[in-house]
């Protein structure tokens, strides 16, 4: 038994760790049209988006705990909406950054998905997209969130295990493009929500009363953020 272990650890190691050839450039082409084809027209988005609301309240998740917030419970709901609950202190950096990670979050998880896949590590970015989603799974409070993190997970778990390489990569840049481009229509969501006497409530205004800066400051952030992601990860894929 330790022999066979000495035997397979190194080697799920390298597979781990090491790097896989790219993609010819039409499969990372096609990759990025199905992309859009999820996120651009408004009914296949209104389902696609649970997938950027995953990444929205996990990025919440992720940096409550990074900061020293007890995360007590992350709930998504079938509207694609989403609540992230921790306990700290209501103000200070820590309450700042936790609440700005949300609308940030999809777009650099694809920022960093896309630096992987331009060094090669497709394998290494299926797997910890897998734990991540795992991770979050213990922390989600309602039946609908366990049932779309289950399936989200599932997926990258099937990919991971059973599809081979060309599969993998095709799946792999399939994610990425979706966070990059779909981490750019919810600030323009929120802006016209806003801009209608909506969402008051809205990361953004929370911010605002937290730093005593204009929401449409944070917002312009958000834009930012989103588009630098978008443009500076797709020409990683694109030159990958």
């Amino acid at each position: 038994m330790e022999s066979l272990a000495a035997t397979a650890l190194p080697g799920l190691w390298g597979r781990l760790t090491g790097t896989q050839p790219d993609p010819d450039l039409w499969v990372v082409l096609a990759t990025l049209g199905a992309a859009l084809a999820v996120v651009v027209p408004h009914p296949v988005w209104r389902v696609s988006r649970n997938a950027v609301t995953i990444a929205h309240e996990g990025g919440h998740g992720l940096v409550a705990l990074l900061t020293g917030r007890q995360l007590t419970g992350i709930r998504l709901h079938s509207d694609t909406s989403g609540l992230t609950l921790s306990r700290g202190k209501p103000y200070g950096l820590g309450m700042i950054l936790t609440a700005a990670a949300g609308y940030t979050a999809p777009s650099l998880l694809g920022l960093g998905g896309a630096a992987l896949l331009a060094t090669g590590r497709i394998t290494l970015l299926l797997w910890v997209a897998t734990a991540l989603l795992v991770a979050m799974l213990v922390m989600i409070r309602n039946a609908y969130g366990v049932l779309t993190v289950v399936l989200a997970g599932g997926a990258f778990l099937l990919v991971s295990w059973l599809a081979g390489p060309q599969v993998q990569a095709a799946f792999a840049y399939a994610v990425v493009w979706f966070l990059l481009a779909g981490g750019v229509r919810p600030p323009f969501e929120l802006q016209t929500k806003r801009s209608r006497g909506g969402a008051g409530d809205s990361d953004a205004d929370q911010l605002s009363r937290l730093t005593h800066v204009p929401a449409g400051l944070w917002l312009f952030l958000f834009h930012a953020v989103s588009l630098s992601s978008l443009i500076g990860g797709g020409r990683w894929l694109l030159e990958g």
